[in-house]
């Protein structure tokens, strides 16, 4: 029975706003079992899957809510985790309005079966009954170091212990976890649900080297000597600043540098730069999921005010829209059509204001999209204490890369082949290191695809 004509499309539930904002716990509550059975009986098992093809993964999306709808529990949590290397992780974070949930068929007049909200669902209550993802039990005598333990590394080592293949993960940080862990706030992703995976991981015999830099703590040679291949997926951590007078005086910080050190007061860990927001004018400048990040934690860290200017209008940010709604429901105030022109300062070097100007769209560039233009004579001056940049980030220059013969292209990003080998041979690259900033997901598929050519390489019965 088609149940798309009866049964509504259902978000799940949230927590209170005046609540959620005085914590950092995640504000959407897992579905239970009859939501979830009922939103995936929704589906009406499209012959060309389009929520499959939306998805970077191409996860079974479509077969795992026909197994939620059935009660069968078990084959809905392996066929989950047969092409995501941790999906309760994805369910939380992807934008799936953008990706499988934006190319559901129920779009046009239904409203889309709300995808994510069942993933984390399968995989929490999978958890809770006992239930584990696969991993081989026979070894290959192969091994792999992976240097960085953000999404990209996760995923190739998930997908070569899948295959037998022992790993060494490589990281400069306290945690493992990368982004996932000192990136995204705890009211999009529970820490305890990154924990949970890399206990999995440890338990599959992975081997998580912390506080070890690659060039510095440990030789890049060394690893080539030890290991039979390399794969490198250290992210984009250079954070971009908008080119204006001024952005460097105190008060003014990237978003990433922002993020990573609220976590560490919240893990209790030695903190580098000790940002202090509270009671403090916080303005947060740019559009995307990472400037909702960091509107949302100045909010939960009680600033004074916080307020989100962006150089394009609200229809064209570059973020998921769930979390522009978010940010507005817990009072964030946004300004469109603004870009920075200066950074106004006071005899100290500290931050007072930020002098703005009033922009418009016009004729779209190259790639398609419009153009911003500034509106002569439209300066204005908004009062802060706190300037947060949240403009995106570019891979960072390593040495070991050019040393060993690594290639890079003239945005920094590590070149790979299809196979996402990198020029030397036997050394393998994904995520933000290789295409640049991007999304979650599609650093995992690069991890897990990396993995999957390495298989191929080292074990080629396979």
């Amino acid at each position: 029975m088609l149940r798309f004509f009866d049964l509504e499309r259902i978000e799940a539930a949230k927590r209170n706003v005046v609540e959620r904002i005085r914590d950092f716990d995640e504000i959407y509550e897992v579905f239970k079992s009859d939501k979830a059975a009922e939103q995936s009986e929704r589906c009406i098992q499209c012959g060309d899957p389009y929520c499959h093809n939306g998805c970077p993964l191409h996860n079974f999306i479509p077969q795992w809510l026909r197994a939620t709808a059935s009660k069968d529990l078990e084959f809905a949590f392996h066929l989950s985790n047969e092409s995501s290397p941790f999906p309760e992780v994805m369910g939380r974070i992807c934008p799936h309005d953008r990706l499988c949930e934006g190319s559901c068929t129920l779009n046009d007049g239904y409203g889309a079966i709300t995808i994510g909200s069942v993933e984390t669902y399968i995989s929490e209550e999978g958890f809770k009954r006992g239930l584990r993802p696969k991993f081989s039990k026979e070894k290959s005598g192969k091994k792999v170091a992976i240097i960085g333990a953000g999404p990209a590394g996760l995923s190739a080592a998930t997908f070569l212990l899948r295959e037998g293949v022992d790993v060494e993960i490589f990281d400069k940080q306290n945690r493992p976890g990368g982004l996932l862990t000192y990136g995204i706030p705890g009211f999009k992703l529970n820490k305890r649900v990154v924990e949970r995976r890399i206990e999995i991981l440890k338990e599959e015999g992975a081997i998580f080297h912390q506080n070890t830099e690659v060039g510095k703590d440990i030789g890049f040679d060394t690893l080539l000597e030890k290991f039979d291949a390399l794969f490198i997926g250290v992210g984009a951590t250079k954070g971009r600043r908008p080119g204006i007078n001024a952005e460097d005086a105190k008060g003014c910080y990237l978003a990433m540098d922002f993020l990573v050190d609220i976590q560490k007061k919240l893990f209790g860990e030695e903190r580098e730069k000790s940002i202090e927001v509270k009671d403090k004018n916080v303005v947060v400048i740019g559009g995307g999921d990472t400037a909702m990040d960091c509107v949302r934690t100045s909010l939960r860290e009680k600033a004074a005010s916080v307020k989100c200017l962006y150089r394009r209008d609200v229809h064209n940010m570059p973020g998921s829209r769930k979390e522009y709604i978010n940010a507005k429901e817990e009072g964030i105030e946004f300004e469109f059509n603004a870009s920075p022109k200066e950074i106004l300062k006071n005899e100290k070097g500290e931050v007072v204001a930020i002098r703005m100007v009033k922009t418009r769209l016009a004729e779209p560039d190259e790639g398609g999209r419009q153009r911003v233009e500034e509106i002569p004579g439209s300066d204005f001056t908004v009062n802060a204490d706190i300037v947060i940049f949240a403009l995106g980030f570019d891979p960072v220059p390593y040495p070991f890369l050019a040393e060993n013969g690594i290639e890079t292209d003239r945005w920094g990003g590590i070149v790979v082949d299809e196979n996402y080998e990198t020029t030397r041979a036997g050394i393998y690259a994904g995520g933000d290191c290789h295409r640049g900033a991007d999304l979650v997901v599609t650093a995992v598929r690069d991890g897990r695809e990396a993995a999957r050519a390495m298989v191929r390489k080292l074990i080629p019965t396979i």
